[in-house]
């Protein structure tokens, strides 16, 4: 729901609230007494608090804590452990509770979110025009969808938004709001989401659309995961099979228990055979999607094509399965999309021809290749494909001499800009899922702007871009601080833009004579004499939490 300004609320009326709420902070019940009293919510108390504290800290600060902040604030612990912790509101509610840090109450904490999150921009802007390919995907809260551009190269989040819907008319909204803010879509790799791919075509006409492979092959991947499991329980039930048969004692038991024996048997090699021959299949299948061959050959449409269908048709003749024709129908109907980037493939063959010769391309070619198989894997595995990617560079180098350095970039550019799957948009998906459980779905946009501003300017502990923030992969211009400090500058210097904006002048006016009767207090808990100010302008906020 929305709040509506209440004309009785005066500049005055409010000033006595906030007066309350800060003399009688702490004290269990009061918060309730004083928003009952004036027949407000209690989250419009913590709004009215929040909106004081920052020009009360300027006005009775010294000159120099503002240029010099305390040692000790709150906002980076609260920022860090609802981010960078993932903690709930509740949770760090009860942590500042512990360490006696105050203010601690749930309605300020989610308020303080709130405000930096109203700070931040839900979509990045450019100086100038910037060339990306995007990553697109749908991910829900409590069945509201929340839409995610991503770049492919830097993954930066570049726009999330909380949706009302995603029809092809908001998914082309989206996109049209990117262009405005000077990007410049070469394609988009996504699922098959029918509003998605609509409004991407619909918005960017000059750019293609690749399906994801993650998504096109899960099902067939999926069952030959089911088939794994029913080879153990196979072996199980052999295993199970054997040991009757060795405690049985009589001639007819024995013949009884040799018999159910050698059906488990046949059974489980059945089981194992057909995994293991659905496994190779689908190991091949996966190399034939890569963009070169063993050797370092780049492959072509038509080779890919080929390589396809043949191990489909394979996978079809061999697995005796009856799941398997319906898996491999939609795959069969989808080839073209999958060879589309292949395509690019192709073109950049030619490319780089016009450059080097075709030997020094196969073996830096084979170089990325290994190059980009290390990073997600592991022990002996990570060591073969660094090994194997350090002789290409050492065998490239003796041929190139000076040109090295020159040639390796070029190519490794051109094949890092090839992209065939969406599933890095599912990594960032995968960081915004806990802060969705921890709020137990009620998101809000200004939670969203936070999560977009802390994905891009956290840097990277591992992988291929450790040590690198998002924005700077996608600007290169290096940050000037840890993600923390940045935006807390970021509130300030907005916070500093609308003071400014609207800085209303002081006046002396005298007492109001029809103002709202304030509520009885005791005056055990009278506080000091306030005067009257100019009304800060409190616009209606959503109640829900961050």
């Amino acid at each position: 729901m929305k709040f509506t300004r209440r004309p009785d609320l005066d500049p005055q009326t409010r000033i006595e609230i906030v007066k309350h709420v800060w003399l009688h902070q702490g004290i269990y019940g009061k918060m309730v007494q004083i928003a009952q009293a004036y027949q407000i919510s209690r989250t419009f108390l913590y709004q009215l608090s929040w909106a004081a504290r920052s020009p009360l800290e300027v006005l009775f600060s010294d000159p120099h804590h503002l240029v010099q902040p305390p040692d000790f604030l709150l906002e980076p612990w609260i920022l860090s452990c609802r981010l960078e912790g993932k903690c709930s509101i509740p949770s760090i509610s009860s942590i500042f509770k512990r360490f006696d840090y105050q203010p601690n109450s749930v309605g300020y904490l989610s308020e303080c979110l709130q405000d930096y999150g109203r700070s931040v921009p839900s979509t990045l802007s450019m100086a100038q025009k910037k060339v990306v390919f995007y990553l697109s995907d749908e991910i829900f809260a409590n069945q509201a969808p929340i839409l995610v551009t991503v770049d492919a190269q830097s993954t930066a989040i570049l726009k999330i938004e909380l949706a009302s819907d995603r029809s092809a008319k908001t998914w082309e909204t989206h996109f049209k709001d990117l262009g405005a803010h000077r990007f410049h879509s070469l394609g988009m790799a996504s699922d098959r989401g029918v509003g998605l791919k609509a409004g991407y075509q619909a918005a960017c006409q000059d750019g293609f659309w690749v399906c994801d492979q993650f998504h096109e092959f899960q099902e067939l991947f999926n069952r030959c995961h089911q088939l794994e499991r029913q080879a153990y329980r196979a072996i199980a039930g052999e295993h199970e099979a054997a040991e009757k048969f060795a405690n049985a004692k009589s001639e007819a038991n024995l013949n009884k228990r040799l018999d159910q024996y050698e059906r488990t048997h046949k059974s489980c090699e059945y089981a194992i055979e057909k995994y293991d021959r659905l496994d190779l299949l689908l190991s091949m299948l996966s190399e034939s999607l890569y963009l070169c061959s063993s050797s370092g050959r780049l492959r072509t449409v038509e080779g890919v094509r080929s390589d396809l269908t043949l191990i489909l048709n394979l996978i079809e003749e061999e697995i005796n399965d009856d799941q398997i024709p319906k898996l491999l129908k939609p795959i069969r109907s989808h080839i073209d999309d999958l060879l589309v980037p292949f395509r690019q493939v192709e073109q950049l063959h030619a490319d780089l021809l016009e450059s080097m010769p075709e030997q020094i391309i196969a073996a830096l070619v084979l170089s990325w290749h290994h190059d980009h198989l290390s990073y997600p894997s592991h022990g002996k595995k990570k060591h073969y494909h660094q090994r194997e990617r350090d002789y290409g560079l050492n065998f490239s180098e003796g041929l190139l001499d000076e040109q090295f350095d020159e040639f390796k970039s070029l190519v490794f550019e051109k094949l890092d800009s090839v992209v065939k799957a969406s599933s890095l948009v599912e990594m960032v998906n995968s960081l915004i899922r806990p802060y969705l459980n921890s709020s137990k779905g009620q998101i809000t946009q200004e939670t969203l702007n936070l999560i977009m501003f802390y994905h891009n300017h956290r840097r990277y502990k591992s992988g291929r871009r450790q040590g690198k923030a998002p924005i700077e992969l996608l600007t290169g211009e290096a940050l000037q601080g840890d993600w923390v400090d940045l935006l807390i500058q970021h509130k300030r210097d907005a916070d500093t833009k609308a003071n400014r904006a609207s800085r209303p002048t002081l006046e002396l006016l005298p007492p109001h004579h029809g103002q709202t009767a304030s509520p009885e207090i005791p005056p055990d808990q009278a506080g000091c004499d306030s005067s009257p100010d100019a009304d800060q302008g409190w616009h209606a906020t959503d109640t829900a939490a961050a």
